[in-house]
C-alpha cells in the first residue's frame, strides 16, 4: 500500500496550486471537516423529526420516503461531476460553490410548504453536498501529501461523517419547531464557506477538455428512474409504472457507460472498475449506503412510533450509534500497517450484522434498553467503515484523480442510501413484513459487503 502511495504522490506533483498562499493543512482539515459534518446533519435533520413534517407539509406515508431520500438522491447524481470538475477547475473553487449552496438550499428549506418543495429543497441541498464532499477529500489529499499524515487525516475527516450524524438528530430534536433545524443550519454553513475564503488552498490537475455533462444529465435521469422506482414499489411491485422506471434505469445505465467510453474526459474512468482496489471502495460505499444508512435513515421513526419515544429522546439513544462512530473513526489511524482499509472494511460490516440481529424483538417487546447493544456494535462498525472508506477512495485512484475517486465512492454509497432508505420503509411498513423483516434485510445485506470487499482482492 505504501509503494502505491508513494508512485501516486509522484504523479500528484504535476497539480497546480495557488502561488498566493502557503498551505495550511491544519486549516484545511478543519475547514473541510466542519463543512462535512454540517452536510451530514443536513442529511440527517429530518430523521427524528419526521412525522412533524409529514404531518406539516400534509405528506401521505407512501410518499414519506421523498422526505429522507431527496437529499441522497442529490448527492448520488451530481457527485460524481462534482469530483471532476473540482479536479479540473479547482477543488476550493467547487468546495466553496457547494459550501455557499448547501447555506442557500438548507434555510429554503425552512420555507417551504408542501411535499414536493421540501424535496427539491433536499435535493438541491444534496447537489451542494455534492460539492462539498468530492471536493474535501482532494483538499485533503494535496494537503496532506504525507502517508502517515493521510491516514490520520482522512479518519478525522470520517470521523466528520458520523459526527454531523451525531449531532443533526440532537439539534432537530430540541428545537421547537423542525424548521429552525434549517434555519441555524444554514446559518453555519455560510459562516463555514466565509471562512474557507481565507484559509484554503487551492489545487487542481486541468485535463484540457470539457466537462462530461451528457454524461452527468444520463447518470442524473437514471439515478431519478431508480428510486422513483423503489419508492413506488412500497404500492406493488408489479405496477406498470415500477416496470418502466426500473427498465428506463436500466437503459440510461448502460446508455451512461456508452457515453463514458467515448468521451474525451469521461466522469469517470471505466478502467477503474479493473482495480481490486477501486471496487473493493465502491462496493463498500455501496453496502454502507444499502445496509447502514438505509437502515439507521428510518430507525428513529420507528422507534418514536413503536416505543413512543419523543424526538429528542430518540435523538439521545440515537447517539449511542452515531457517537461511537464518530470516537472509532477518530482511533483507527492506530490500525494503520496493521489491519488494511479492506479489512477493516470487512469487519465493520460484520460488526453491523451482529449488531442488527441483537435488536430483533426488541421493538415488540416494547423496550429499548434492549436496542443498546446493537447500537454499540453497529456505532463501532459504522465508525470502521467512516474511516477506511475515504482512505480507500483516496489511494484507489491516481493522485491527480482524488476528488473524482471520491465522488465516485461516495456516489455509490448515497445510491445505495436511497435504495436503502427505500427498501427499509416498503419492509417495515408491509402487511407482510415489519421491523424485524427490515433488520434482517440489512443484516442480509451487511454480510454481501463483508463477503464483496473481502474478496476484491
Amino acid at each position: 500500500m505504501h509503494r502505491f502511495t508513494e508512485r501516486t504522490l509522484e504523479r500528484a506533483s504535476t497539480s497546480t496550486a495557488s502561488p498566493a498562499a502557503a498551505p495550511t493543512p491544519r486549516a484545511t482539515l478543519a475547514v473541510t471537516s466542519a463543512a462535512t459534518a454540517l452536510a451530514l446533519m443536513t442529511y440527517t435533520a429530518p430523521m427524528v423529526t419526521l412525522a412533524d413534517t409529514a404531518a406539516a407539509l400534509h405528506t401521505t406515508p407512501s410518499a414519506q420516503a421523498w422526505l429522507l431520500n431527496g437529499t441522497p438522491l442529490g448527492l448520488a447524481a451530481v457527485l460524481l461531476i462534482a469530483g471532476t470538475l473540482a479536479d479540473d477547475y479547482g477543488r476550493r473553487r467547487i468546495f466553496l460553490l457547494g459550501t455557499l449552496g448547501l447555506g442557500l438550499t438548507t434555510a429554503l428549506g425552512a420555507l417551504t410548504t408542501t411535499t414536493l418543495q421540501f424535496t427539491l429543497a433536499r435535493v438541491a441541498q444534496g447537489a451542494a453536498s455534492a460539492a462539498v464532499l468530492a471536493s474535501a477529500l482532494g483538499l485533503i489529499a494535496h494537503a496532506f501529501p504525507d502517508p502517515r499524515g493521510r491516514v490520520r487525516a482522512t479518519g478525522i475527516w470520517g470521523a466528520s461523517l458520523s459526527g454531523g450524524i451525531a449531532l443533526s438528530p440532537l439539534l432537530s430534536g430540541s428545537l421547537p419547531d423542525w424548521r429552525w433545524a434549517y434555519v441555524v443550519l444554514g446559518a453555519a454553513a455560510l459562516v463555514v464557506a466565509g471562512l474557507g475564503t481565507r484559509t484554503l488552498t487551492e489545487s487542481r490537475s486541468p485535463r484540457g477538455a470539457r466537462p462530461d455533462l451528457l454524461g452527468a444529465v444520463i447518470f442524473a435521469l437514471a439515478l431519478v428512474a431508480l428510486v422513483a422506482a423503489l419508492t413506488l414499489g412500497r404500492d406493488g411491485w408489479l405496477r406498470a409504472p415500477v416496470g418502466w422506471l426500473l427498465l428506463a434505469s436500466v437503459v440510461l445505465v448502460g446508455g451512461f457507460g456508452w457515453v463514458e467510453r467515448r468521451v474525451r474526459a469521461p466522469m469517470i474512468d471505466l478502467s477503474l472498475l479493473r482495480s481490486p482496489r477501486f471496487l473493493a471502495s465502491s462496493a463498500g460505499g455501496l453496502f454502507m449506503g444499502l445496509a447502514v444508512l438505509g437502515l439507521f435513515s428510518y430507525l428513529p421513526t420507528v422507534l418514536q412510533r413503536g416505543l413512543g419515544l419523543s424526538p429528542l429522546a430518540t435523538a439521545w439513544l440515537f447517539l449511542v450509534w452515531a457517537g461511537l462512530a464518530f470516537v472509532v473513526a477518530l482511533q483507527t489511524r492506530r490500525l494503520a500497517g496493521r489491519v488494511s482499509p479492506r479489512h477493516q472494511l470487512a469487519l465493520g460490516f460484520a460488526l453491523h450484522l451482529v449488531g442488527v440481529l441483537t435488536m430483533l424483538g426488541a421493538l415488540d417487546s416494547g423496550s429499548w434498553p434492549r436496542l443498546l447493544p446493537g447500537l454499540v456494535l453497529g456505532g463501532i462498525g459504522t465508525g470502521l467503515l467512516n474511516a477506511a472508506l475515504p482512505l480507500l477512495a483516496v489511494e484507489s485512484v491516481p493522485a491527480t484523480r482524488v476528488a473524482m475517486g471520491s465522488g465516485a465512492q461516495q456516489t455509490f454509497r448515497y445510491v445505495g442510501s436511497c435504495a436503502g432508505v427505500a427498501v427499509t420503509i416498503a419492509v417495515a411498513t408491509s402487511p407482510g413484513g415489519g421491523t424485524d423483516l427490515a433488520l434482517v434485510v440489512s443484516a442480509g445485506l451487511a454480510g454481501m459487503g463483508a463477503v464483496g470487499v473481502a474478496l476484491a482482492r
